[in-house]
């Protein structure tokens, strides 16, 4: 046996005329109670590796987690824990306090589960809540996740410049509370992946690679600071009241808006299709973005009071959108190198990339 690293080296021995076989570390199959007999699975990877796991026997009791808590807790303290152990993937989880647990704990915990994908309130008690995770961890494959979200901060950045122009604090009402319906899909994602980074079986299941996950957190990370820019953009209506906004200058904005959104949507077209030549695009437009904002800019000084500053907020969210674009637009180059197209343009303008200026 060779051991370098953590891992152990085994020599393949053959038996018989075509079996292969290879011995496996007496520690490793201790500490899972296997013995001679127990059938092993293995699961082949794409980067060429092999998993070896135990077959599961039956059906086993999901595994309970207890989440201690205080009632002293601030409400946003307590919600950033749950969501934690949301995404670390516990099926049963136990919230559990020391003495009788407030009226204000229990509304926190019961807003959680009411906005999480999958958590439900199985059970309460004096001191504890019981959430169960009803959804499991693979229900939604991730790219139709990503084109979920994508849909939903598109139309929450059309809304919102809807919303600016019209000074109409009920579309910004509704632009603001849809923010939660992205947040809550960028979190089952970051759930889905962690389970498989945990489990060899459950990236089985998604049927794609430890690569593919990290790109796609990234992508869904993107999407929902989009979506806070969004939201930020809805936030100005309450600044700017009535104060009306030049119409050159509104339509500057819904020039610069709609660049945006493209840039958005062609990014994640690059994506999906590896197509380097439109990813650079996408960064190109980012930085003529830049330049835009600079010359609005100087018009905005002009201005005075709350409309120089919702005008202000408003073209550095649309500047901001346009960099994650651009940000999306990059982990495409990335991808695209990295797993090429099988029809050949991407490797193609992969090799460009690499041996063009600045690369």
């Amino acid at each position: 046996m060779r051991s370098s690293g953590g891992f152990h080296g085994r020599r393949i021995q053959k038996t018989g005329g075509s079996t292969y076989i290879i011995s496996l570390p007496k520690n490793w199959v201790i500490a899972r109670g296997l013995r001679a007999g127990d059938t092993l699975l293995f699961s082949p990877r794409a980067d060429g590796s092999l998993t070896v796991y135990a077959e599961v026997a039956g059906p086993t009791a999901p595994e309970r987690r207890v989440v201690p808590v205080t009632n002293e807790m601030e409400k946003e303290h307590l919600f950033r824990r749950l969501i934690a152990e949301y995404i670390a993937g516990s099926p049963l989880l136990e919230v559990r306090t020391t003495a009788r647990m407030s009226a204000r704990t229990r509304e926190v915990i019961r807003n959680f589960a009411q906005r999480m994908i999958g958590p439900e309130i199985l059970e309460e008690t004096a001191e504890s809540v019981i959430l169960q995770d009803v959804v499991g961890a693979n229900p939604l494959p991730i790219p139709s996740i990503i084109r979920r979200e994508h849909q939903m901060v598109r139309a929450m950045q059309s809304d919102a410049m809807a919303a600016f122009r019209a000074r109409d604090t009920s579309i910004a009402r509704d632009v603001i509370e849809r923010d939660w319906e992205v947040d809550r899909l960028h979190w089952f994602l970051e759930k889905q992946v962690t389970s498989a980074l945990r489990d060899a079986r459950v990236l089985a299941t998604l049927e794609l690679t430890l690569p593919d996950c990290s790109t796609y957190l990234l992508a869904s990370r993107v999407l929902e600071r989009i979506a806070d820019h969004a939201v930020r953009i809805a936030a100005t209506v309450e600044i700017l009241g009535p104060e009306r906004t030049p119409e050159r200058l509104a339509a500057d904005l819904d020039r610069m808006a709609g660049t945006a959104g493209t840039a958005l949507a062609d990014a994640l077209e690059s994506l999906e299709h590896k197509d380097i030549e439109r990813a650079n695009e996408v960064v190109d437009t980012a930085k003529q973005i830049t330049r835009e904002r600079d010359r609005l800019l100087r018009e905005i000084g002009s201005k005075r009071g709350r409309l120089a500053i919702g005008l202000a907020y408003v073209l550095e969210s649309l500047e901001r959108s346009a960099f994650y674009a651009s940000d999306l637009a990059e982990i495409a180059i990335n991808r695209a190198v990295e797993s090429p197209r099988a029809d050949g343009p991407a490797s193609a303008s992969a090799r460009g990339a690499v041996q063009g200026p600045g690369a």
